[in-house]
């Protein structure tokens, strides 16, 4: 059974590790506390281990492997050790190694998906496989599923591939195969034939000897089911199963687990109720949540005692966590220092709350604070946008965990790509990137055809492809689409001087199909991807002109990726799961935005409950210093939008939090007497301002977008604009003024973000 070597034996270790005799105290339990001994020493019978944030659960799982194996409870071949990704696998792995002082190469520790195609080449034949089955990546399962479509005729322009591959994807989540689906489901899919096609993609990969990720567990649970002896030899075989990120299951891992563990009941579970973020990607809190039931007679241990954050920190973390009704409950505490209240801070817009929160980097930066513990975590791909350009205009480092820089995400190297054909038709490489995206039957053979002509004759592509339009030289269809986009960049081209920038790019992107192309896409990347696009128009907006941005974007993409390592972290809040930082940012907390309301459209309740556990992670990333912020506006595709605190806000805990929120951006109450102060802040270059800022110690304000925000104000009289400086106004209407600025021009404005002077 895949037995390693004896001499492989962990037990060799015994003598160096010390095992316990009678009633002494094992060494290696030493360092750890009550909770987490109790979670490494409690080995018969299931266990969960509840291990809040930085409470060491890594230290529990690898300890507690490493003590069945020194107790003598179990060999190593005994012993499934399950995690989520290759890295934390590999890092069990070798601590393992270094706390018994031997190999663990051929051990049963790894991915959901390792050990399942470990066991799946085992008994491949039984599932109608060969044991060198290939495994798929995602291009060669839509390029199959290209071929389904094409061979059932269905247009894949209308019925994408990838929008199929989704709805596959999901049913194997939740260990489903062709015949489990219900009439009910796939319906709106090519008219109700995503069960078939589904059907016949299986067939498929069967024929090729191939599978993708998702079979790799349900090809596991299928030869379960149809081999009695095959499960009897691994449930025997298993007799201690450990897993850590139980709470990121999904159904499929569920019940494979659950089948292996049926023989001897040994399946400690380690994992947080209240950090399960990812039900996105088919993860279900509900299976960590129903332990007890799963498994009669349970022990739950709970690690309570954190060694990241302060008191403080996790004060707040916990009070604003206890809000959510589906968690099973505990309270983390820490031996450390009081520390700082967490900050929560208001700015009038998005481009002040990025200009505060770069700002204080650089201040940190200036008294020796690293850079790379310092982190701001964002809810939404799009945000990273603002707070790139303003660490790049003060010189600071910083690196995108996660993901690319903004400027360097697919979505806007496109956009970007067809707004550099319309200003310069001789940009070869951006012509290149788009000609055929989205899809336009434009494929390699035709694009080689241009290419070489264009070499032979020395031209760009574009008048290469222009020329052989002339001729008979490309095949009617591909001719006819190649000149309806050379007729769309040249009308885009005669906009330039007649239609705003901002309005040209949205008329691009929409007219050349691009944005329809993400709209119609159902993966779970494509709503990120339009909300970039819109970060993009706003982008636009800070630029007199189209060719002024483009060099911006060029001088954007040459930021220093060779600095040194001291670099400010920028993510998502999904991509801080399991990092921590000594200085975490917290921006963007405002309702539609965080909470986000995709989630909350599609989740309801259990949305918002996820909602609010992606807000406690967030929180508990930070060691000392946790800042959270929201704007009063955003601008969303070229629009002003206000925006109200995020409910969390309100939630969090007043006696652990420290709010500062500029006078006016809360109704236009006046604060509590004796609650102001008087700062002067200079705001990218324009002279000092003296303004008040409002320590409010309860979080019951409220913006509040009011029709009369213009009240007080008339035609004619100076004010001040945080952006723009100062100006007279010229007309007003509602909460909306016409401003002629000394410095900037005129400008449209809302009544809320200026002041008289």
């Amino acid at each position: 059974m895949n037995e390693p070597p004896r001499s492989a034996n962990p037990q060799a270790a015994a003598d160096t590790v010390q095992p316990s005799v009678g009633n002494e105290t094992v060494s290696y339990l030493d360092e750890l506390n009550d909770a987490q001994k109790e979670a490494v020493t409690a080995v018969d019978g299931p266990v969960l281990v509840l291990a809040g944030a930085g409470t060491g659960k890594t230290r529990v799982l690898t300890v507690r492997l490493a003590h069945i194996l020194l107790q003598g409870h179990a060999r190593h071949w005994q012993l499934l050790a399950v995690t989520f990704t290759n890295k934390a696998a590999r890092e069990m792995r070798e601590r393992v190694a270094s706390l018994l002082g031997v190999p663990v190469e051929g051990w049963w520790i790894g991915t959901f998906h390792a050990l399942s195609a470990r066991i799946l080449r085992a008994h491949a034949e039984i599932v109608g496989l060969k044991s060198n089955f290939t495994i798929l990546d995602s291009d060669d399962q839509l390029r199959l599923l290209r071929q389904i479509l094409e061979a059932e005729n269905i247009d894949e322009k209308r019925w994408p591939p990838r929008v199929l591959l989704a709805v596959i994807q999901r049913w194997k989540d939740r260990g489903l195969a062709p015949d489990q689906i219900s009439e009910a489901e796939g319906q709106d899919f090519a008219g109700g034939k995503a069960q078939a096609l589904y059907a016949l993609y299986q067939d498929r990969l069967k024929t090729l000897n191939a599978v993708d990720f998702g079979d790799l567990l349900l090809h596991c649970l299928a030869l379960f089911r149809a081999d009695a002896d095959v499960l009897a030899r691994y449930q025997d075989q298993f007799r201690y199963i450990l897993v850590d990120e139980y709470q990121d299951t999904n159904v499929a891992q569920y019940l494979w687990l659950r089948l292996l563990a049926q023989r001897h009941h040994n399946i400690c579970c380690v994992g947080d109720d209240d950090q399960s973020i990812y039900s996105w990607r088919g993860a279900e809190v509900a299976n960590i949540l129903r332990f007890e039931n799963d498994f009669p007679g349970a022990r739950i241990v709970r690690l309570e005692r954190n060694y990241r954050s302060t008191p403080q920190i996790l004060a707040a973390a916990s009070g604003l966590i206890a809000c959510n009704e589906g968690r099973l409950g505990k309270t983390l505490w820490t031996e450390s220092p009081e520390g700082e209240k967490v900050s929560v801070r208001g700015a009038w817009d998005g481009e002040e709350e990025a200009r505060q929160v770069c700002d204080e980097i650089e201040a940190l930066h200036a008294k020796s604070h690293a850079l790379n513990e310092i982190a701001i975590l964002v809810r939404a791909g799009f945000q990273t946008r603002e707070f790139e350009e303003r660490l790049i205009t003060l010189a600071v480092p910083y690196r995108v965990i996660g993901g690319p820089r903004f400027y360097e995400r697919r979505e806007i190297r496109d956009a970007i790509a067809y707004l550099r054909v319309v200003v310069q038709p001789d940009d070869d490489l951006g012509f290149e990137r788009i000609v055929n995206t989205p899809k336009r039957g434009l494929g390699a053979a035709t694009m080689q055809f241009v290419h070489r002509f264009a070499r032979d004759t020395g031209i760009p592509l574009v008048q290469a492809a222009s020329r052989l339009l002339e001729t008979d030289e490309i095949r009617p269809r591909a001719r006819h689409a190649l000149a309806r986009l050379l007729d769309d960049f040249q009308r885009w081209r005669s906009l330039l001087d007649t239609v705003s920038h901002p309005e040209l790019a949205a008329q691009v992107l929409d007219e050349s199909g691009y944005t329809v192309m993400w709209q119609t896409d159902s993966s779970v990347e494509a709503p990120g991807r339009l909300e970039n696009l819109k970060e993009l128009m706003t982008a636009l907006e800070d630029f007199e002109n189209l060719q002024g941005f483009l060099e911006h974007v060029s001088l954007v993409m040459e930021n220093d990726e060779a600095a040194d390592d001291d670099k400010v972290n920028l993510m998502t809040l999904h991509g801080a799961k399991g990092l921590e930082f000594e200085t975490v940012f917290l921006p963007g907390w405002e309702q539609g935005l965080f909470p986000h309301q995709r989630a909350l459209d599609e989740g309801g309740a259990k949305g918002l409950e996820e909602e609010r556990r992606l807000a406690y992670v967030g929180l508990t990333r930070a060691r000392t210093r946790a800042i959270i912020s929201f704007a009063a506006s955003r601008r969303v595709y070229n629009q002003w939008q206000n925006a109200m605190p995020s409910r969390f806000v309100g939630e969090l805990p007043a006696e652990n939090v420290d709010h500062v929120v500029q006078t006016g951006l809360y109704g236009g109450a006046s604060p509590p007497q004796g609650l102001l102060r008087e700062e002067t802040r200079t705001f990218d270059g324009w002279r000092p301002r003296r303004r008040r800022v409002a320590v409010i110690e309860d979080a019951s304000y409220q913006v509040v977008a009011r029709d009369d925000d213009a009240a007080g104000l008339a035609t004619g009289q100076r004010i001040f604009h945080q952006k723009f400086g100062y100006g007279r106004i010229l007309d007003i209407d509602g909460s909306k003024l016409v401003i002629a600025f000394e410095k900037a021009g005129t400008k449209k404005v809302i009544a809320s973000f200026v002041e008289a002077v």
